[in-house]
């Protein structure tokens, strides 16, 4: 086999620590244990992955994160990893383990374009992919980072597998500045563009300029409590929640649940300038399993609606345009 990683040193690479080798980390794969494993991924593994494996069989890397030239969920100019999967079946973190690359492409959705080979710190949320689209399942994939929070979009990020091992950076890398990111967050909340779909939404609400002011009024103390724009459990992110959703369901009333949570994240996540750049599903349904406990929205022939109440808080608010 052809010598690869010349003149890298693979010294610190590796961080050996006991849940790298717990979740991680196999014996070294014989010749018979790769072919099975192609076999069952369907996808020729790049021979420098192969040579990679064989000297040291998955594992977490010191350097986890990767320069990108556009924004994913992660951040503005990276992504992040939290482990390599090796080639086999007994650990989970393993190609053919219990969380390895056929369970997120069966059970996760994830496109079924070649082999997930990084796990993210979303846990599961975002994946690294070997991408056999352009080669054919037994060319020379690329490197792509795939975004489970925004529609499974897919970002390149190398054109080999040894250019991305190579490519790898230390987290100390990007650690910003608090006060440069909060004044960034500031600006990008105050001035920044809606989404097509959040603006068609405050257009259709009757007072659209109002409502625009009410939504960056709460984003912009969302960031001045937080140094970041982020909707969690919080009260602020939970008028913002509920403001979304009678913007919505204002415009597409008795929407159906399933439909409203996969429109959610065109509103103010993944499009438009004035966006949190992603967001953990958990908080949002877990925000709407709250409202309709307490009555403010509710089900109705196999819809969703905001109770006359909730409706009227809103509507206040709108009107005011203040918080």
């Amino acid at each position: 086999m052809a010598n690869y990683f010349e003149d890298f040193d693979f010294t610190d690479f590796w961080e050996d620590s006991g849940y790298a080798k717990e979740k991680y980390t196999e014996e070294a794969p014989s010749d018979e244990l790769i072919a099975s494993v192609e076999q069952e991924l369907g996808y020729k593994l790049p021979a420098s992955y192969i040579w990679l494996m064989k000297r040291h069989n998955g594992g977490i890397p010191v350097n986890t994160c990767f320069p990108t030239e556009e924004p994913t969920s992660w951040a503005e100019d990276h992504v992040a990893i939290t482990g390599i999967m090796g080639i086999g079946r007994k650990k989970t973190y393993s190609l053919c383990g219990g969380l390895g690359s056929r369970f997120m492409i069966e059970e996760w959705e994830y496109p079924d374009i070649g082999v997930a080979i990084c796990n993210c710190p979303s846990a599961g949320h975002d994946m690294i992919f070997l991408d056999y689209r352009e080669c054919g399942p037994e060319g020379e994939p690329k490197v792509v980072h795939i975004d489970q929070e925004c529609d499974y979009e897919i970002t390149p990020l190398a054109d080999t597998f040894e250019d991305f091992i190579r490519g790898l950076v230390n987290e100390e890398d990007y650690e910003p500045d608090p006060e440069e990111e909060k004044a960034e967050e500031l600006e990008k909340v105050r001035t920044g563009a809606f989404s097509p779909l959040l603006a068609q939404l405050c257009g259709q609400s009757g007072a659209p300029e109002t409502a625009e002011g009410l939504i960056r009024a709460l984003a912009v103390r969302i960031v001045e409590e937080k140094g970041y724009f982020a909707l969690h459990a919080d009260q602020d992110s939970y008028r913002l929640y509920d403001i979304q959703f009678w913007l919505y369901t204002n415009a597409h009333p008795g929407v159906a649940e399933q439909a409203y949570l996969k429109e959610y994240p065109l509103m103010l996540t993944c499009d438009g300038d004035f966006s949190t750049g992603g967001y953990a599903p958990g908080f949002v349904e877990g925000w709407l399993k709250n409202r309709k406990k307490e009555g403010a929205i509710f089900k109705r022939n196999g819809g969703l609606w905001m109770s006359e109440t909730a409706g009227k808080a809103v509507r206040e608010q709108l009107g005011r345009g203040t918080v």
